[in-house]
């Protein structure tokens, strides 16, 4: 018995043996077949990974031609060709000023931050870096003639800003001196380029946040201003504020149920009458104002050349017509007349309802671009006034007879 019991025993470890064996030789095949997966496939991912893992994305509500994303050591910033959706039309790479560059950057203009004496062709930008608390870092400005902002004034008067002349054509021996870190200039359609200035190998910081085509999705591309001049905290609250006060003033409105009346824009220069597109922030600035824009069927965010017949045609029996100008004196029905006579073939020179900004001395350029609420707030006191009773005109006032 006990032999037999022994051969009962060793005829199972036998068996135990080589289920072992068995499983050992699966489990083999098992992890060679996972190590052959994970080998494979993660070639393939690493690969992948470096091309499109995305960074930490500043998650933007409003403006389509801007993205930012931030990785290790850099933000990275792409802005779209707003002419040309499909295509960039320029990658910015943000580096801290002092340390190293990162390794393995793409394809993109370096730019040290924050910027500590820039050029800035615009007084839309000046307006905004001022409030934004980095006006010091304003090295120098073009067009001073027509820029009103106070501060500005009186560095250049006290010898603390450069002048460099014409946006136009700049003065480059004034900007050569000057040694700017970075330069900020509005792109154009077919501009050919910006001259001289690209040979100084100073970041040239294209600022087309007018060619969004809502008023909040330009206001927002201060996210990108704040960047560049280390004001990131100051930019988000300023943001929110105004998209705050403008929903609220866009809201009222909506839910009033007034009529909707007709506007146009402008005046003619020379021998064209540039009106803005129909995607344009003027335009949707008057829609949310509670008005419809006579050219709100063109599809251009920017400013669109027309004949005064095409203008007197759409827009003779406009409600309301409103113009931006700079002289010294405000315009008058008069003075228009006298201007062009055919201006009181519309119904609104007629029924005396247009309404004038003169930028000689209203800061509209100034401030209005990166707080539409403002510019709103006026279009509404002007299209409807029963919603805004106790409110005065910041920016726009009614002609006088003379």
């Amino acid at each position: 018995m006990d032999g037999v019991k022994n051969k009962i025993s060793l005829n199972k470890i036998r068996r135990k043996l080589k289920i072992l064996k068995n499983t050992s030789r699966l489990l083999s095949v098992i992890v060679s077949w996972w190590m052959f997966l994970f080998l494979f496939t993660g070639c393939g991912k690493k690969q992948s990974l470096s091309a499109f893992i995305p960074g930490d994305t500043l998650q933007l509500q409003y403006a389509k031609n801007l993205s930012i994303v931030r990785y290790d050591g850099y933000t990275k910033v792409v802005l779209r060709n707003p002419w040309d959706t499909i295509h960039v039309l320029h990658t910015y790479l943000l580096v801290p000023s002092g340390s190293l560059l990162p390794e393995a950057l793409p394809e993109g203009t370096v730019v040290r931050v924050p910027l500590r004496n820039a050029l800035v062709y615009s007084s839309v930008h000046c307006g905004l870096l001022e409030e934004l608390g980095t006006a010091d870092a304003i090295g120098g400005v073009c067009d001073l003639s027509y820029i009103r902002l106070p501060y500005i004034l009186e560095r250049y008067e006290k010898n603390t800003l450069t002048d460099a002349g014409s946006s136009m054509n700049p003065n480059i021996e004034q900007i050569i001196d000057m040694h700017p870190d970075g330069i900020l200039l509005s792109p154009f359609e077919n501009s050919g380029g910006y001259g001289a200035v690209e040979k100084l190998d100073i970041p040239l910081i294209e600022c087309a946040d007018y060619m969004e085509n809502t008023a909040l999705g330009r206001a927002e591309w201060m996210y990108f201003y704040g960047l560049l001049f280390g004001k990131e905290t100051e930019a988000d609250s300023l943001f929110t504020c105004i998209k705050q006060a403008y929903s609220t003033l866009s809201d009222s409105v909506k839910t009033s149920g007034l009529p909707r009346p007709s506007v146009i824009c402008e005046l003619k220069s020379t021998s064209a009458w540039y009106v803005p597109g129909g995607n344009s922030t003027t335009a949707r600035l008057i829609s949310d104002a509670g008005a419809d824009y006579v050219f709100g069927y063109i599809p251009q965010s920017g400013a669109v050349s027309l004949s005064f017949e095409t203008v007197l045609d759409k827009g003779r029996q406009a409600d309301f017509w409103l113009i931006k100008y700079n002289q010294k004196v405000d315009k008058t029905y008069a003075g228009l007349a006298s201007d062009y006579a055919p201006y009181t073939r519309f119904s609104a020179f007629s029924k005396h309802r247009i309404y004038g900004c003169n930028t000689a001395y209203v800061p509209f350029y100034e401030e209005s671009p990166f707080h539409p609420e403002l510019q709103l707030k006026d279009l509404i006191k002007i299209f409807h006034p029963v919603l805004l009773k106790d409110y005065k005109l910041r920016y726009y006032s009614p002609l006088k007879e003379e």
